[in-house]
């Protein structure tokens, strides 16, 4: 999936058919059991916190905690996915502070083109690079719902005029339609910054390649799909589930 397959992702899917669905069960699945021993806390680096560490990884996502906390967990999320939003809210916080912050897990968000509204979300969360990354990630999530609030009462035409333009315009073009230039501006985002983000290629086909890798490597069938030891967890979409998989990685 390159930027010209990205600005495929039209309206149509604003019904968001894929937030929530449960991924297939197939051979590659995680199977989670419990350590010999349970998993030690790790001291971070000094006058840190290990939920303050974050990377970005060369699969492109931006990983949060310790990169060698001995569990792995990937979630392929999508800004425009409700279901995401819900486990932004009430996994995450318990998420940090039971696993990541005593270096047992590290948590890696990989974005997820759900469909056009994601693109120009997940070029913005992404602009600055790894430190306020899931912080502005948060703060998308918990205003969500403007991405929609933005295409409310398009008509068909208007949309076939944005789809119409190159990549390089098009997500600059949705970014001041969704209002999102000035949603980051005051989060510390710049207007100069966020136009070079929004028209970069590179940044744009990155994010295709994550879509297309998350489809054709590990069957994703839905946001948010979990994966621990590069393995999907299956029928697994909220904190509920996956709380008590963690545990058992961690041995209690």
């Amino acid at each position: 999936m390159n930027s010209r397959t990205l600005l495929m992702l039209g309206l149509s899917t604003l019904a968001l058919a894929g937030c929530g669905d449960k991924t297939a069960e197939n051979g590659s699945a995680a199977v989670v059991t419990a350590p010999a021993s349970p998993v030690a806390a790790t001291p971070p680096p000094a006058g840190s916190d290990w939920t303050q560490v974050v990377s970005k990884t060369p699969d492109g996502g931006f990983r949060m905690g310790n990169p060698d906390a001995p569990v792995k967990l990937v979630e392929y999320g999508a800004l425009s996915c409700s279901h995401c939003a819900v486990f932004e809210k009430e996994g995450l916080p318990e998420l940090q502070t039971q696993f990541i912050a005593p270096g047992k897990v590290s948590y890696e968000f990989r974005n997820y083109m759900l469909n056009v509204l994601d693109v120009p979300a997940a070029l913005l969360t992404r602009c600055r690079g790894a430190e306020p990354f899931f912080k502005l990630s948060e703060q998308m999530f918990a205003n969500q719902a403007m991405l929609f609030d933005g295409v409310k009462g398009m008509t068909e035409a208007e949309q076939a005029q944005m789809q119409a333009l190159p990549p390089e315009t098009q997500f600059l073009a949705w970014g001041k339609k969704l209002k999102l230039i000035d949603f980051f501006r005051v989060r510390g985002v710049p207007e100069a910054q966020a136009t070079a983000c929004l028209t970069d290629k590179a940044a744009i086909d990155e994010l295709g390649k994550m879509s297309a890798r998350a489809t054709s490597e590990f069957n994703l069938q839905g946001t948010p799909t979990f994966l621990i030891g590069n393995k999907p967890v299956p029928d697994v979409a909220a904190w509920e589930g996956l709380k008590p998989i963690l545990t058992t990685a961690v041995g209690g």
